[in-house]
């Protein structure tokens, strides 16, 4: 009993691997599939990979990659073929046909340290020239056919040097460095598109950026010297200039002024002037209105008294008259003496009788 507790405390006793398997007696795989896949993709990444990243083994892979922005180019025998592809995976002859893709997007050609004498023998050296150009797609074939793969050799970096030569050659150093030099990027590059446009029509000039040159350490010093000298001197021209403007803003305000107070009194003047015919309007009016009313009054005055003399001429009668005289003898207290009492109211009717008869006598 003590021997078979003991052997169930200890476990089965362990057995030994098959042949064929792991060590582990876990029944381990074939690694003959992974073998096979680790094999294609290395033979995948030889085709393809190494001959792109190479341009020594080009000419001995068969699958090849043309990048975007790129065309593939290829030559058989050492002659250009006139197969131009797309970007992309193409396929090629091994050992027989070459490969070399060309740009045919924007570019920038960076040409270094081109040094030039000017006009006055002076030396200044050119550090940095920037060429944007591009190839077109349609005169691939054209443009490698006459001048090969580095065209850009032929048609930028040396016809820079020799244009900025001839530019320098036929300029002083004051117009190459100070007066002209905002011009060379444009005369640069109209002169390299005119031999591209006459000879390599593919090739196009987009744009010429030139750094300053360098020239001698004294020479810079001169020309900053001069430069501020030139300020100054167009400093007190611009000082002189603003005295002259302030000036004649000044005599401006000043005859504005003038104007302005002119203009006032002759309007104040115009006013006053407006003001004394108004006046003398109006008293023309009152008088007109004072002689048209006296008038009235006068003619109505006279047509009355006309009127009147009419009436009393109509009311001069005998018996009227008559009438009147005895009212006024019987309106008046008188004192008569004498004799003659009785017959002095026959008498004076006789006396008012014969005075009538002188009136109507003179009347007539």
């Amino acid at each position: 009993m003590d021997a078979q507790q003991q052997q169930r405390q200890q476990g089965p006793p362990p057995q030994r691997p098959r042949p064929g398997t792991g060590g582990d007696g876990g029944g381990g795989g074939n690694f003959t599939p992974i073998l096979t896949v680790l094999v294609a993709f290395i033979a995948i990444f030889a085709l393809v990979v190494v001959p792109s990243m190479s341009t020594l083994n080009n000419s001995s892979s068969i699958l090849h990659q043309v990048p975007e922005g790129h065309v593939g180019v290829y030559w058989r025998g050492g002659a250009l073929l006139n197969t131009i592809t797309d970007p992309g995976f193409h396929m090629k002859l091994p050992f027989i046909t070459q490969f070399e893709p060309i740009q045919v997007t924007l570019q920038t050609d960076l040409v270094r340290d081109i040094p030039c004498g000017t006009k006055g023998g002076v030396m200044i050296n050119f550090d940095k020239i920037e060429v944007v150009n591009r190839l077109r797609k349609d005169h691939v074939y054209d443009t490698l056919l006459n001048y090969g793969v580095n065209y850009d050799n032929t048609w930028i970096y040396d016809k820079i040097h020799h244009e900025i030569n001839q530019f320098c050659s036929s300029h002083s150093l004051q117009q190459v460095y100070i007066d002209m030099f905002d011009q060379i990027d444009e005369k640069m590059k109209d002169a390299l598109q005119a031999d591209c446009t006459r000879y390599a029509p593919g090739i196009e000039i987009l744009s010429v950026r030139i750094t300053k040159p360098s020239i001698p350490e004294s020479i810079r010093r001169s020309f900053e010297n001069m430069e501020q000298e030139r300020t100054k001197v167009l400093i007190a021209v611009e000082r002189q200039r603003v005295a002259e403007k302030e000036a004649e803003t000044q005599k401006k305000i000043a005859i504005s002024e003038a104007e302005r107070n002119a203009h006032v009194s002759k309007i104040q003047m115009e006013q006053k002037l407006m003001e004394k015919d108004s006046l003398r309007q109006q008293e023309e009016i009152a008088n007109s209105m004072y002689l048209a009313r006296e008038k009235s009054l006068a003619d109505a005055s006279y047509y009355r008294t006309m009127r009147e003399a009419e009436a009393n001429k109509l009311k001069l009668t005998p018996e009227f008259l008559e009438l009147r005289f005895i009212e006024a003898i019987t309106n008046n207290t008188k004192m008569f003496f004498g004799n003659k009492v009785p017959n002095m109211i026959l008498d004076q009717r006789l006396l008012g009788n014969f005075l009538q008869e002188g009136v109507l006598h003179t009347e007539s």
